[in-house]
């Protein structure tokens, strides 16, 4: 069957799927059995290819090591045969089955190389949803911020002190003529 038109008689080609035979001026050649199909018959699964898995590859997983063994061209092998041949090689080693997770408490999220991030101020390798400080308990930071906060309260809570202590049991709503100045040992604030 030629395709195009009658003004342009190589132009395109008819779908080759027996059922349809739609010009296409676009056409896809199958991988697999090398016939010409339209938009809606290009995948191997749409046209029943009789080679749909003649590029793919095909692999077997350890289950002791998590290890892929790859049996693309091994068509008359054992999938069995190939695991004890890997087995028996010393490539299988169990200690790689274990992934590295997040170590942030009650977090499971498995580390892989697009979701890890590691701190800057204390190199742990932690996962995306941990990677600021705070989230992680940063060790570093956390006990620098808690010496902050604590020299900040420590003087928050002094001049607080000595406000209270200038007001000298003075109620601050009757508004006293003459305020105590306040010593030189104590920071200036007016409490009224």
């Amino acid at each position: 069957m030629a395709g195009g038109t009658e003004a342009f008689p190589d132009l395109g080609k008819h779908c080759q799927f027996d059922d349809c035979h739609q010009l296409d001026f676009l056409p896809f050649t199958c991988d697999g059995c090398r016939h010409v199909f339209c938009l809606d018959h290009r995948s191997s699964k749409s046209h029943d290819c009789p080679k749909s898995d003649h590029k793919s590859r095909k692999v077997v997983v350890c289950e002791t090591c998590s290890m892929s063994i790859e049996t693309t061209g091994r068509d008359g092998e054992d999938e069995k045969a190939i695991l004890e041949r890997h087995d028996k090689s010393g490539d299988c080693d169990p200690k790689k089955k274990k992934k590295p997770t997040c170590p942030v408490r009650r977090c499971k999220e498995v580390l892989t190389f697009s979701n890890t991030s590691t701190c800057k101020t204390c190199q742990l390798k932690v996962c995306l949803k941990h990677r600021f400080p705070a989230d992680h308990a940063c060790q570093k930071v956390s006990s620098s911020s808690s010496s902050q906060v604590k020299a900040v309260n420590g003087r928050w809570n002094d001049s607080f002190l000595a406000a209270l202590a200038s007001r000298n049991k003075q109620d601050c709503a009757k508004g006293s003529k003459s305020p105590r100045p306040p010593s030189s040992s104590t920071p200036s604030i007016k409490a009224c």
